[in-house]
């Protein structure tokens, strides 16, 4: 039987300098999305200098087994809640649990600091998403459109801590 390298998650340091890593990770697992979700993802904006940026303002975390970064998530801080951002996990690594591992150590952070939530936002379009942030106990909270857009493009979902 293979065994199967142990994942660590880890907060990214000050020091980070793995941002491109970070990016192809980002968008290997985001492109699944492409020509699926209308407007496309933000996930196309990003850049290694954006990311570093993004990281001086949010906390974040990374998934890493061995020298490989296999998941990664941004948390910003607001007054009552944590707001989630760019949750992703390598294709090749999903269904390992590591998405729930990096949502585990932002609901720690969010209790760390005293925050009632944490919040996050799905595309329509993502029915399995949904069912996946359901299962991590979030509940849906309102819809959103992006500016140009008639109809709701986004799910709100808040998962609130006891």
């Amino acid at each position: 039987m293979d065994r199967i390298e142990a994942v660590s998650i880890t907060r990214i340091p000050t020091d980070f300098d793995r941002w491109d890593d970070v990016l192809a990770l980002i968008m290997r697992a985001f492109a699944s999305m492409d020509g699926v979700i209308d407007p496309p993802s933000s996930a196309h904006l990003l850049t290694a200098n954006g990311l570093r940026d993004k990281a001086r303002r949010e906390t974040g975390f990374v998934a890493i087994r061995g020298d490989r970064i296999v998941g990664c998530v941004f948390a910003l801080e607001r007054v009552a809640e944590l707001y989630v951002g760019k949750l992703a996990v390598a294709p090749d690594c999903q269904g390992q649990g590591i998405g729930r591992r990096l949502m585990q150590a932002i609901e720690d952070l969010a209790r760390s600091r005293g925050k009632f939530a944490i919040e996050l936002q799905t595309r329509i379009e993502l029915t399995a998403n949904h069912a996946a942030f359901a299962r991590f106990g979030f509940r849906e909270t309102e819809r959103t459109a992006h500016e140009g857009y008639a109809r709701p493009t986004s799910i709100t979902m808040r998962k609130a801590l006891p």
